[in-house]
């Protein structure tokens, strides 16, 4: 790997980072560095997951402040977070490589109309603060299950798991951006490092190349957080999605033309 390639991919994981701690969607930056490198699909998409890891460690080490007080909840969404990982994980591994970068434009797509469509954090927020009045046992009963599908899909690709499980957590739990944020990032930061797990085993992860993304990854997750608390992002959220929308189409160009 040239000293150009090394750089480009961890300004991509700088990128990534950073977007995926505000808006969920790392992979839509991370991705397609790692194809534009020459990886086919499946292993950009797994040498990916593995270097998504050190996002997560970046932003949970970014966000002890927002967790305190969490510790029970983050028991049992990290539980079912560790079984809807190794799910996914499993699903990629059995599925044909051909029938994956098949699907990936569809996945992408529609991460990228879900940040279209999600209403803003703030009114989610309000909304769950008052379903959590009103019903204050809501938080243990819906939160495991949308956790463990959520988590499903963020161990086999990942793009909008973010955006998904922040949605739900604002909902369900009635806590605000910074602490629901920090809450999906720890949970699907356990998802994705147990598929990451996997991939390492029976995958081929193609290591050079996860290395410097990784770096990229772990200096975007430490400082996502505190950019969260500050900057306005329903703006960066609509550019980041009409973004993907066009990558979906190219990729659907390529894979079906």
């Amino acid at each position: 790997m040239s000293v150009l390639v090394f750089a480009l991919l961890v300004l991509a994981g700088l990128g990534a980072g950073l977007i995926g701690s505000i808006a969920g969607l790392a992979s839509l930056i991370s991705y397609p560095a790692l194809l534009a490198t020459g990886l086919p699909p499946v292993t950009a998409n797994v040498t990916n997951t593995v270097a998504l890891v050190l996002s997560g460690v970046g932003s949970v080490s970014a966000s002890r402040v927002e967790l305190t007080g969490q510790r029970p909840r983050l028991v049992r969404l990290c539980t079912a977070a560790v079984l809807g990982g190794v799910a996914g994980a499993v699903l990629l591994l059995l599925m044909p490589p051909a029938a994956f970068e098949r699907l990936v434009p569809f996945l992408i797509a529609g991460a990228s109309l879900a940040m279209l469509v999600q209403r803003p954090a703030r009114e989610l927020a309000a909304e769950g603060a008052a379903e959590q009045a009103a019903h204050p046992r809501r938080d243990s009963r819906a939160l495991v299950l949308g956790t463990f599908a959520i988590s499903i899909y963020g161990g086999f690709f990942g793009a909008a798991a973010g955006v998904l499980m922040l949605a739900m957590f604002l909902l369900v739990t009635g806590e605000g951006m910074p602490r629901s944020n920090a809450l999906k990032n720890a949970v699907l930061g356990v998802a994705n490092a147990v598929a990451a797990l996997g991939y390492a085993v029976f995958a081929d992860v193609d290591w050079p190349a996860a290395l410097p993304l990784a770096i990229g990854f772990l200096l975007g997750g430490r400082f996502g957080p505190a950019i969260v608390r500050r900057v306005p992002q329903q703006g960066l959220r609509r550019g980041i999605a009409l973004l993907g929308v066009g990558l979906a189409v190219h990729l659907g160009i390529d894979a079906f033309g």
